[in-house]
């Protein structure tokens, strides 16, 4: 989470941001690249096999100081491991570090420390991985020079294509390699953000696949769906690379020109995505949306559709840059009967199939179903920003039709988290 900190009465935040490039190394940098991804590869799962090992063998668990001395410092003297020494030693002990962090999510998990899904153990990692990535920390003096290349130990000066300005002094690097073959500088970064100007709108927003947002003020936003318009030739790509021969060097090709193709639809979703959330924070000082269960909704028959749409990722940008430019983010609880309520009257209505996409309220209002739920959430959101403050906001008592009157609250789960996006 980013720390604040109040100046001259001004929140004035302080992030640590991760700023991505796309870099292009010549083919002697690839191939030093390539041992260091190795490298690197070789001491994580040189720990964690010692890890095990002890474990095995009810021995105490290795400390970080003694693996590094028993798989980097004894290891560069045996001939079988003298070629570590051929990459800058802190590529190898961040290595170590990924392995110690993931043991101590690990162990986190299991006492019940970390909240959220449980984590599972490390794993080895895989020279088949098309993707690898290394890490530069201020220790092995990276350097942004005076051209504009990156100059990383032991690999040389690095073209980089800037897109943009650094805010400040990076304080790491990782250079990653997908699966496209493409090579990424990513460079973390504490910035200093001043927020946006105070706006008087707020924002509810319910996320669909008919329409990926409506907005409370009634603005529909299009589902986009990247992933179908591309479905055609991804389908093409994936019965070409079906016909190539296992462990041939056509099948890596295909192998690598299906990632490209999947890599192009993730970039157009990853840009769209960061053009809407930017234009709702800076329009809007607070923002709410349900907390869907994307997960469950990933093991229906919608899967391809809510994965297509990508709203974990959206929110998750709506919540940062929130934080980043002094905005209100909030989630309203995801069994928070937003389509069934009246926005007007408050009275719960019966449950409706997914076909129906207005309705009416024996009130006499006459609902759509999309901008209904928005407005809703926006309600309920405000009234919990308000609670949480200390003020009285419950709402008065609303008449629940008889036969909802006994529901429980874990029978609903199987079919609140579809029901609840109302744009299914």
């Amino acid at each position: 989470m980013p720390s604040i900190c109040v100046v001259n009465h001004w929140y004035v935040v302080f992030v640590q941001l991760r700023y991505n490039y796309r870099v292009y190394p010549t083919a002697a940098q690839q191939h030093s690249l390539a041992r260091a991804f190795g490298c690197a590869r070789v001491v994580f799962n040189d720990g964690l096999r010692a890890r095990q090992e002890a474990r095995d063998a009810g021995r105490r668990y290795v400390t970080d100081a003694e693996l590094s001395r028993q798989v980097i410092t004894a290891a560069k003297a045996t001939p079988e491991r003298a070629w570590l020494g051929e990459v800058s030693s802190v590529v190898l002990q961040q290595a170590l570090a990924d392995l110690n962090t993931a043991y101590r999510n690990f162990f986190a998990s299991v006492t019940g420390k970390r909240e959220g899904r449980k984590v599972a153990p490390p794993r080895f990692r895989s020279r088949k991985d098309n993707r690898q990535a290394i890490r530069f920390t201020r220790n092995s003096r990276f350097k942004v020079c005076a051209n504009g290349r990156l100059r990383l130990p032991k690999v040389g000066d690095v073209e980089v294509r800037w897109s943009r300005d650094l805010p400040a002094e990076p304080t790491s690097v990782t250079v990653i390699r997908d699966a496209a073959g493409r090579y990424f500088a990513s460079f973390v970064v504490q910035a200093t953000d001043e927020p946006l100007p105070p706006v008087d709108s707020e924002v509810g927003i319910d996320l669909g696949l008919t329409h990926f947002a409506v907005l409370s003020d009634g603005t529909k936003v299009a589902a986009p769906t990247f992933l179908r318009r591309a479905a055609r030739k991804l389908k093409r790509l994936q019965q070409d690379l079906s016909r190539k021969q296992r462990g041939s060097q056509n099948r890596k090709k295909a192998v690598v020109t299906v990632a490209r193709a999947h890599a192009r639809v993730a970039d157009t979703r990853r840009d769209w995505q960061h053009k809407l959330s930017t234009a709702i924070i800076r329009d809007n000082q607070a923002v709410f949306v349900e907390d869907l269960c994307v997960t469950g909704l990933g093991r229906t028959r919608l899967a391809k559709s809510v994965h297509d749409a990508g709203w974990a990722s959206f929110t998750g940008m709506l919540e940062y840059k929130a934080v980043r430019y002094g905005r209100t983010f909030a989630r309203v609880d995801r069994f928070f009967p937003s389509t069934r309520m009246c926005s007007d009257c408050g009275r719960i209505n019966d449950k409706m199939t997914l076909n129906v996409r207005a309705w009416d309220c024996p009130c006499g209002s006459t609902h759509d179903r999309d901008v209904n739920a928005a407005i809703n959430i926006l309600a309920a959101g405000r009234a919990e920003s308000l609670n949480a403050c200390g003020a009285q906001v419950r709402p008065a008592p609303v008449p629940a039709p008889r036969r909802e009157a006994g529901i429980r609250p874990h029978a609903a789960c199987s079919t609140r988290s579809v029901e609840g996006n109302s744009a299914l």
